[in-house]
């Protein structure tokens, strides 16, 4: 887990998995890690598919990816062969240049996010950056307000920590960039908060670090009409949501939550597009694709060819292997299967089951969710919480059957080992 995403939160902090490399080796990364690094609940090694395996040789199933990140799982042949084959051929260019991967790549997310003719790309390395584009594309519009939601996750550099709605996040960093203003996710309160100042209304359509939380039914449609009228940009946060995680490609594609054939404006990327390589994008349609003029944003290593090839294998395999429909089938299986737990092993324990695809989040009855995660850690899966109530899923792509058997036995144990 990175800090980046929420990693230091105390209620996501398992309890340590302990073995004779792995305390050496966390004593040697207290030497040399920063203190805003958390104590790492167990040093990891190599995977393959959704299992992973620590120094001292222990098995997990990994039930997190890396938190959304890792789609095909570990080790898989399609990224294998393409950091591979890249890094023999060209594995930096500076951005005077590009390459046949980064046009590749960047085609494949216009098509993809279904973003049209006029969809246009600009590639970075990460989210957080995909969302710092996002501030700038919206300052473009020479307005002053950005509109942004409470218990919202955007990153933690200095822009994107402006759009995140947690205070404690924010507050020791402040003064950040001004402007942006955090709102409930209420109709109401974006009604009375749009204007002919607003630049741009930003969103997730699930708030994964706030607990897997969906959007309340047609808010998205409702902001989409709200910010046309106003002339202000509708940017998509779907960095955790995005590359099929939620049994679309992007949650916004899912039926009822946009009508046919309307967009967003801007969609932010990350996470899953680079299957574990870092990298993030900023997807623009329409007029907003105008708005950036030569120089006004860039980034060294933004769309390098390593990043790019490996992400754009990772697309097409998402593709050949129709991984987006499973994503939607095993969520499904999965969502089942632990609402089945909650009748046959505790009773009310388990109050429900939130989220899309393989993004998940279980909501218990009790303030037990760090509990269960670090149980389940010992039992060999990995899971986390994002809060005291809410265990987050977010398997690779790749699970079928087995991983689910799997994953049913061992936190059914584990919320058992938890019950207060």
């Amino acid at each position: 887990m990175s800090a980046a995403d929420g990693a230091t939160d105390t209620h996501s902090a398992p309890l340590p998995i302990t073995g004779t490399q792995t305390e050496a080796m966390r004593a040697r990364f207290a030497q040399v890690a920063m203190a805003s690094s958390p104590t790492p609940s167990a040093v990891l090694d190599h995977g393959r598919g959704a299992l992973v395996w620590d120094v001292d040789g222990a098995e997990y199933l990994d039930f997190l990816a890396g938190i959304a990140v890792n789609a095909l799982g570990h080790a898989h042949p399609a990224v294998v062969e393409a950091v591979s084959t890249q890094a023999a051929r060209a594995v930096h260019v500076s951005n005077y240049f590009t390459t046949p991967q980064a046009i590749a790549f960047a085609e494949r997310l216009v098509r993809v996010t279904g973003m049209g003719e006029s969809g246009r790309v600009y590639v970075a390395n990460s989210g957080a950056e995909a969302n710092e584009a996002a501030i700038k594309l919206a300052r473009r519009t020479g307005r002053s307000r950005i509109l942004a939601f409470e218990s919202g996750f955007h990153g933690r550099t200095m822009g994107s920590l402006a759009l995140t709605g947690k205070a404690a996040l924010r507050e020791p960093f402040e003064p950040l960039v001004p402007g942006v203003e955090h709102l409930p996710t209420e109709l109401d309160a974006l009604e009375a908060a749009m204007g002919p100042d607003v630049a741009a209304v930003i969103l997730e359509p699930i708030k994964g670090e706030a607990g897997v939380v969906p959007l309340p039914p047609g808010f998205l449609a409702a902001a989409r009409e709200l910010t046309t009228a106003h002339g202000a940009l509708l940017i998509l946060d779907e960095i955790q949501t995005g590359a099929g995680r939620t049994g679309d490609w992007f949650a916004f594609q899912h039926a009822g939550e946009l009508p046919e054939g309307v967009l967003p404006d801007a969609i932010a990327l990350a996470k899953g597009i680079g299957g574990g390589v870092p990298i993030g994008a900023l997807v623009t349609t329409g007029a907003a694709s105008e708005l950036f003029t030569l120089g006004q944003h860039g980034s060294t290593f933004g769309g390098n060819p390593l990043a790019t090839g490996v992400a754009d294998a990772v697309l097409a395999e998402i593709e050949r292997a129709d991984l987006v429909a499973n994503a939607a089938r095993r969520g499904e299986q999965l969502r089942s299967g632990i609402l089945a737990l909650g009748s046959d092993l505790s009773g009310d324990l388990i109050r429900e089951v939130r989220g899309r695809g393989l993004l998940l989040g279980i909501e218990v009855a009790e303030p037990i969710a760090p509990a269960i995660v670090g149980h389940a850690l010992q039992r060999g899966l990995i899971v986390n919480a994002t809060g005291p109530t809410t265990v987050r899923l977010a398997p690779p792509l790749i699970i079928g059957d087995a991983e689910i058997d799997r994953f049913l036995t061992v936190f059914a144990a584990s919320l058992e080992a938890a019950r207060p």
